[in-house]
């Protein structure tokens, strides 16, 4: 009798803490429900100016870089394809519809060493810092040729010196 109140005491407190973390989501998503929708890539694009597989890793506010998106599919970190193209950027994460960045909404791209929940190498991500809905976000890539992914989105975006 005398271990079954303890191992009760801590599985009540882990089950409070999982429906916390679960308040805690649903919450964050009705917050950032006014973003819009992602716009689908156009049906026609020009040649691509580079394309990279690796794993798409978070989108955050620009100004807050703890506070991730967690609606319209970019909330979690999946393996990712992009394609930069002269009319903008074509993101592809696994079990999402294809999303477009269009290049009018790009504001800067970069590497950074560090995002919510992920640390890497030195300019071990690249960024695109975007307007999604008159919000600025930073969408963390991880790919392994990340300089010329960013050399081909410095062709089509200002260079941003802040890191993500």
């Amino acid at each position: 009798m005398d271990r079954v109140t303890p191992v009760l005491v801590i599985a009540t407190i882990v089950v409070l803490v999982f429906v916390g973390l679960a308040f805690g989501w649903r919450a964050r998503r009705r917050r950032q429900a006014a973003l819009p929708a992602l716009e689908s890539p156009p049906a026609t694009l020009g040649a691509a100016l580079a394309v990279a597989d690796g794993f798409y890793v978070a989108t955050t506010r620009a100004d807050a870089p703890t506070d991730r998106i967690a609606v319209r599919g970019l909330g979690f970190r999946a393996r990712a394809g992009v394609a930069v193209h002269p009319e903008g950027v074509v993101l592809s994460i696994a079990g999402q519809p294809d999303a477009f960045i269009p290049t009018s909404a790009i504001v800067g791209v970069g590497r950074a060493a560090w995002t919510i929940d992920r640390v890497v190498g030195q300019d071990g991500l690249v960024f695109v810092r975007w307007s999604f809905g008159g919000t600025h976000v930073d969408t963390n890539l991880r790919v392994a040729e990340p300089t010329a992914l960013v050399n081909a989105l410095q062709t089509i975006a200002p260079a941003s010196k802040e890191a993500a």
